[in-house]
Order: structure tokens, then sequence, then C-alpha cells
């Protein structure tokens, strides 16, 4: 270091920090045991030392480096250290629990203008650094340097910390004085690959999804590895280094506690999620198995109004049951004291305002295209129904469903004229789950593979014409499928009107899990988070890529860690509540195979489902086949809206193609994106080369997509829906009853107890419950699609004024939506459940509201 400072002039600066609370609920997501009495000696130990070394005024030291001015070795110069002073009072702008500090540093004209500054935490307990403000730099304006970063102790750090003003540049950009503190710290991030990470640790690196299993503890909870082989392709999540199972050298042993993410991944203090973690492994943990041991496993409801009763009375629980399971309370409110309304639920949208209507067939169709799954029903373009499983191994697995099924019901329409003029559809799920059904049929027969079609009418709504049923076949996967094909029943009630209504629901267990699965869990939080390391490991904060994309990847890993860890973990909450139990996301890899990046994108999703048709004289260059389909009407907007902003921001630093090509650190972004992250897919001719504009501007547009508004049009429709457990089912424990058999007779006699003893019993169903609440709920701290959490987060204006137009776009989109749910003549608006299509509005209020698109994948 030089002795740059000679006229001994003084700069102030501000510095917001949030401390570190000895009972942080950041802990809490470890579990219960963190919060012991060792863990509490612990951290009284440290704030009775960090304390004493606040009083000293020496407990976090900043040293400013020049951006302008450098040392015999070409880096900007490093100034003396300098030390918070008191606090200053509470800034109007600042958040709870976030403080603000003064600082003062010596400057004269010879170290120039900071454009980066070091900081030592010198305190036993870390911290969250949010900003530093320089204000009074004599002939400049002022500087922002926008942190959002836990700083712990210097002596865990390898390198100082280092933050960067927020002003963006492109690498060939960057000033001269700055581009080896850039280099360095992008070679922090990403580390070594060798060890086991921790907490403090800020490293981003890649692996495979070889930790959902724990063979160790049973070999029943061994699980195949996802990622890196042709039978299982997979994205790959973040890498932990944690030590392999005894049993399985190429499997990761699972978190006992905490599962590593880059500490700045980890939800915020407000984040209503951080409850998430410690909630569903209490869930697991306590929960379930009371619940298991209270209402006997396999236990159904005994009728429709019991469950109602959860909604509208709560469960009676005895008192030893309420104290077994009560340190869930913790997590929410959902759980009560007082022993009479101990189990109550919010009540679903679904039955808000009508109670029966989820049993109509209009219901049942509208939720394919205004649902929470409403991205997979597609146009029919050939007939009868065809299967893309190897018919070497799987035979012939053409659909049995014929014209004469379906033309009684076509408004004397032949199957040919209705193909020809676009109305016929088809929710198919034949190819995911038959090839699983050998395996989730064992040992006893519970549930089919499902296609479904449904007839378009002049009004606007479709109607269900049939539903094929399929089963492998007796002799063996090489003989077909064996098929039975259900029609809607030609009278109002009776036995006929009972088997419709359950043909109907192995439809919906089918889309329950397909979208759990593959639409939510796969196509969101899975395929996000290789970009996500990406762009941690190749795009320096400055660049401004990683200024665009840094909002949409907020909480992502920490929320997917915890889903490894409870949710979809061997014997976790997904195995044991949804039909394909162990087999369930070992099914997400197989759909994983036919994943393409560009087809992300909504228009090309949409054309690919014959959706939509291009029409350049059509609003958004696109003809919608359903005119009224409020997901793609309403998604379309939202897309047009992003991907007119990602334009407008990356023209401003990009004028040509060639400067695409030239930028180091894009082009090792998306290398790593494609050849690592999505690496089981890295030789597809289908992935942008990102080499113009154009292909940066779809990319980034289609991962802020899949990240903000997808997500939400897939997620918080979840409990809206679901919350009903007759309307989304999540599995069915019995084929339909043979003519004959006392099944048969039963359900002649009782409809409802048949239903009830087919689908979800009741111990699942409480958990699929609670799941879904968590996750349908916004957090009191969301940051939504068109705006910022911090607006200092850059220090271009014309950035700015292009984001202030994205916002002011994404309200109008939503006074538009509320305009089109009150228009009568729009049926698949409301449907007959009277719930109206808010998924893609952008806004929201904290809680269970079935609106609002979070700028990311955040729970």
């Amino acid at each position: 270091m030089f002795p740059i400072f000679k006229k001994k002039q003084k700069i102030r600066g501000t510095v917001v920090l949030m401390s570190k609370n000895a009972l942080d609920l950041n802990d809490i997501k470890a579990g219960p045991s963190v919060i012991g009495a060792f863990g509490l000696a612990r951290d009284m130990v440290g704030s009775v030392v960090d304390g004493a070394t606040a009083f000293l005024s020496r407990s976090v030291g900043f040293q400013l480096i020049s951006a302008t001015k450098t040392d015999r070795m070409g880096n900007g110069f490093v100034g003396d250290q300098f030390f918070l002073e008191k606090r200053i009072p509470l800034l109007p702008t600042l958040a709870a629990r976030q403080d603000a500090f003064n600082i003062y540093f010596e400057w004269d004209n010879d170290f120039g203008v900071p454009g980066a500054f070091y900081i030592k935490n010198y305190m036993q307990a870390e911290f969250y650094l949010v900003s530093l403000t320089l204000d009074d730099i004599p002939g400049h304006d002022s500087i922002t340097f926008l942190c959002n970063s836990w700083v712990y102790n210097a002596k865990q750090y390898r390198k100082d910390r280092i933050f960067f003003a927020n002003k963006p540049y492109l690498p060939n950009e960057m000033p001269q004085a700055l581009v080896n503190y850039r280099d360095q710290e992008l070679d922090t991030l990403r580390g070594d690959g060798k060890g086991k990470r921790e907490e403090w640790d800020r490293v981003y690196d890649y692996d495979v999804y070889n930790d959902l299993g724990d063979p160790d503890k049973s070999r029943g909870l061994a699980r195949p590895i996802l990622g890196g082989s042709k039978k299982f392709p997979y994205p790959r999540r973040g890498r932990t280094g944690r030590k392999t199972t005894k049993t399985d050298s190429a499997s990761e042993r699972p978190a006992p506690d905490t599962t590593y993410v880059p500490r700045d991944e980890v939800f915020g203090h407000l984040k209503q999620a951080d409850f998430l973690g410690f909630g569903l492994k209490g869930l697991n943990q306590n929960v379930v198995p009371q619940f298991r041991n209270f209402f006997d496993f396999d236990k159904e409801f005994d009728s429709f109004e019991e469950v109602r009763c959860i909604f509208e009375g709560g469960i009676k629980l005895p008192t030893d049951l309420i104290s077994a399971i009560s340190p869930i309370a913790v997590v929410k409110e959902l759980f009560r004291t007082d022993g009479e309304q101990f189990l109550k639920f919010p009540t679903p949208h679904v039955i808000q305002v009508d109670k029966s209507a989820w049993m109509t067939d209009e219901e049942f169709a509208r939720e394919m295209i205004a649902g929470v799954n409403p991205c997979v029903i597609q146009r029919l373009k050939e007939f009868p129904p065809q299967s893309k499983l190897d018919p070497n191994v799987y035979g012939d697995q053409t659909s049995t469903i014929t014209k004469e099924h379906l033309e009684i019901n076509l408004d004397g329409l032949s199957v040919e004229k209705a193909i020809q003029d676009e109305r016929l559809f088809i929710l198919d799920y034949h190819d995911a789950f038959l090839p699983y059904l050998k395996v989730i049929n064992k040992p006893v027969p519970k549930s089919y593979a499902t296609r479904t079609i449904l007839f378009l009418k002049d009004d606007g709504t479709l109607k269900p014409l049939a539903i094929e049923l399929s089963l492998s076949h007796p002799d063996g996967e090489k003989f077909g499928a064996v098929s039975k094909v259900m029609l809607p029943p030609d009278e109002p009630s009776g036995v006929k009107k009972t088997i419709w209504q359950l043909t109907k629901a192995y439809v919906v267990v089918n889309d329950a899990c397909y979208h759990q699965l593959m639409s939510h869990w796969l196509n969101t939080h899975c395929a996000i988070e290789p970009f996500i390391i990406a762009t941690n490991r190749c795009l320096s904060v400055v660049h401004p890529i990683h200024k665009l994309l840094q909002p949409h990847y907020r909480d992502t890993m920490n929320i997917n860690a915890l889903a490894r860890s409870s949710l979809i973990s061997a014997g976790g909450i997904i195995e044991q509540a949804f039909l394909p139990g162990e087999y369930a996301v070992e099914m997400s890899s197989a759909v994983y195979k036919d994943w393409v990046f560009p087809d992300q994108a909504l228009p090309a999703d949409l054309i690919k489902r014959g959706l939509a048709v291009e029409d350049p004289s059509a609003p958004h260059g696109l003809r919608l086949v359903i005119k009224d389909y409020p997901y793609a009407v309403d998604g379309l907007e939202v897309w047009d809206a992003i991907k007119t902003w990602v334009k407008d921001y990356v023209i401003l630093y990009y004028k040509t193609d060639a400067e695409i090509q030239r930028d180091p650190e894009l082009q090792e972004f998306w290398k790593e994106a494609v050849e690592i992250g999505h690496g089981d897919h890295k030789n597809k001719p289908w992935w942008p080369k990102m080499n113009s504009i154009d292909e940066l501007v779809e990319s980034c547009s289609i991962i802020i997509w899949l990240a903000s508004a997808f997500h939400a049009a897939v997620n918080f429709g979840q409990y809206p829906y679901g919350g009903l457990i007759l309307n989304r089912p999540t599995m069915t424990r019995r084929l339909l009853p043979e003519k004959g058999t006392k099944e048969y007779d039963e359900m002649e006699k009782n409809d409802q107890k048949a239903y009830l003893k087919t689908i979800t019993p009741k111990t699942e169903a409480l958990i699929d419950l609670t799941v879904i609440e968590i996750l349908s709920r916004h957090a009191s701290d969301e940051v939504y699609l068109g705006t910022r959490e911090n607006k200092d987060w850059t220090s271009d204006e014309r950035a700015i004024t292009a984001f202030k137009r994205f916002g002011n776009k994404m309200a109008e989109i939503e006074e538009k939506i509320e305009r089109k749910n009150k228009d009568p003549d729009l049926l698949n608006r409301l449907g007959p459940a009277k719930v109206p299509y808010t998924l893609l509005c952008a806004t929201s209020k904290e809680g269970l509201t079935n609106r609002g698109i979070p700028n990311s994948v955040s729970i």
C-alpha cells in the first residue's frame, strides 16, 4: 500500500447494514437444534466480544480503492483503513432492522475517484451489508455501492471482501485500475471445486442431483443419481462438497441440518419462507407420524362435508396430539392451540362462491386453460392420438378412442371437420405415466395413464368428450396397453355420473403430479438454478447482464436446497403424498429428456402445443386458437412487456452483434450454462449460440419469464384450487370398481364414499394442504415484477428510465386483466366456480391471494 493521502481532506460516507440477531430466523432454517443452550451461549459470548470491539470503534474497517489512479502494478490505489463511527438516526428510506452509520475517509486529488472498497469485519458475528454511499467527493456526484451481502469475520476469508460502485461496465469498458479486482472477485466466486463448503463461503459450483436418497439409512431410501447420464438427464444444482454415503460412493450424504448454498442466496431477515425449512422438517419429523397414528394409515374422509369442515370448523384433536405437533405452530398460524379448530385451513377460492361447481365438466375443462397447470393442453392434430414411446419396448400405444366415441357429442361435426376447424384438444399424460405404471401399481393397482379429448364449443368454453384410461399389459409392456374409454354420462345422477366423476379424478391426479414435478419443480426451480450458478461464476456484479438477471434469482437456490432436503427427498413429502411415490423425481428426469430451452418462451410454447398460429396482423403476432385462453392472453401481455424491457436494456450496452461475440464474460456465462449447467443437453442444436443481440434478448427474456411470470402462473394457484383435495387429489388408491363387485355395489349406494375411498386419504390430504398453503403465500417483503428491491440498483439513468416504462407497462397489464375478468362474454375468466383469473396480475398483498408475480422463484 502507498501513502496516498496528503491534504487530509475528509469525505463522508453512510453505511447501511443489518446486524445478526442471536435468534435470527435464518438460524431457524436449520431446525430447532440450533436454538439450543450451546448455540445461545455461543452467540451471547460473541455478542459480548462484539460489544467490546464496537466500543473501541474497531468493529468494521473500510478501505477505498481508486478507479482512476493506479499503483506500480497497475491496480487501483488502496487507501488507508477507516472505521465506522457512531450510528446515525434511521434514514426515512431504511427498512426495518437496518442501521445507518457514519464513516469518514481521508482523501485528496491524487487518489482519484473511488470505484470499489475493501471491508473487514473484526466481530465474531456476521452482518448484512446493504450499502455504502459517498456523498461529498469534491467535484464528483455521490457514489453508491449497493452491496446486499453477508460479511463474516475477516479471518474466514482467503481474500478480503470487495464491493464495486453500482455503475455497470462491460469487461472491455472497466476502468483499468479495477480490472484485476474484477477478475479476482470472479475467481473467488468460482472456487476450486474441492472440499466441503462452509456457511460463510461464497462459492458457486455445479453438481448432479446425488443427494436425494439416504442409502445408509435404508436400502429402500436409495435413489438414482439425476444428471450426468443418458438414462437420467437433469439440470445441475449447487455443489456442497458434503461427504459421500458409505453405501454408495457416488451419492452425497443428506444434510443433518442445513444444506450449503452461498450465503447471499439464503433468505433475508423478513422473508416469510425462512420458516419453510423449519416447517417442512417439523412436518416430516413431528406432525406426519402423529397424523398417521391418530388417523390410521389410509383412512379417508367420511363425506364431502367432512372435507369442507377443515375450512369451516377445523378438525378436533386430542390434547396429547396437539402437544406433540405444537412446535410447527412456530411456522404459521395454521395450527391452533385451543383444540377446537386446531386444523382449520383457509377456504380455497374454488369453493368460496359455490361449493359444488368443481364437480362440473365445465370447471374440469376450464382449469386446463385457467387453473394452476394451464400449460399442458394441446390442440389435437391427428386422430387417433399417437404415442412417442418406443414401440420396440412398449408395443403399440395408439389410443383406442374412436370417432364414434367423439362424434355423438360433436354438435354434428365429424372428427375430421372438428380437427380441421381447430376445435379438438387433448390433455395427454399417457406417455408420461404409462412407463411407470408397472411400479406405481405394485403391489395393488391404483391408477391409470390418461388421455382426455375436449371440444371447443361455440361459446368459447371447452367440454370433455372422452377419457381413455390405460394400464400396462399384464403379459408385458411390449404388448402395448390395456385401455378403456369413458364417456360423459347421459343422465344427471346415478352410478354413471359417479363413474365419470371418478374417471375425471384419475385425469386430475395425473395432472396434479405432472404439475408439481414437471411444470412447477422441473421447469422453474430446477431449470433456473444452472443459470444462477453460471451468472455468479462468470458475470461480474458490475456486468450489465448480471444487473439485469440478478433480481430474478432471489432465494431460488435456498428454496431448492430446502426442497431437496424435505420435499423431493427419499421418503419426503412429495413421495408420501403424490401418486408416483419414490419414482416422482425420476419421472421428471424422463420428461427433461424432451426439454428444449427455446420452447420455454411463451410464444414458442403456444405454437408447439398448437394453441397459437403465427399471424403478423394479430396481437403479439399470434392468433390464439382458443381466444378466451386466460393464461395465454395474459401471459402474452407479460411476455411482450418482459421482452421489450430486456431489449431496451440490452441495446444500451451492445450496439452490434460483434460486441456480443467479443464479450468474454458473457460468452463464458453462456458456455457454462449450456455445457455444464444443462450439460446433458449440451450437444442439442436448438441452443442459441449467443452470437447476436436478438439471441441475448430472447435468452434473457426466457430466463426472466420462467423465474417470474411462469412460476407465478403454476405456483400461487396451488392452494386456491388444490386446497380442496376433492378438486385436485394427488393420488388414487384403487381402480374403477367393476360391475358385480362389492366396491361397485357400494358406489351405487354412496357415491361420495366411493370417491373418497379412491382419492388421497386424510393424512396425505392434510400434508398436501399444509405444504401448498405455505407455497401459495406471498411474503411481506416480496418484490414483484416491474419493481426493484433498491432504487440504486444502477447509476445508469437510461436503464432506470427504461425500467420505469416496464413498471408502468406491468401496471397497465394488471388493469387490463381486471377489466377482462368483468367481461361477461369471457366465460373462461371466471368459470362455474367464479374464480377470476388473476395469477398474472403483477402485484399482491401479503398472504394467500391467488395473484402476484414475484421477480423470482422465491418459494
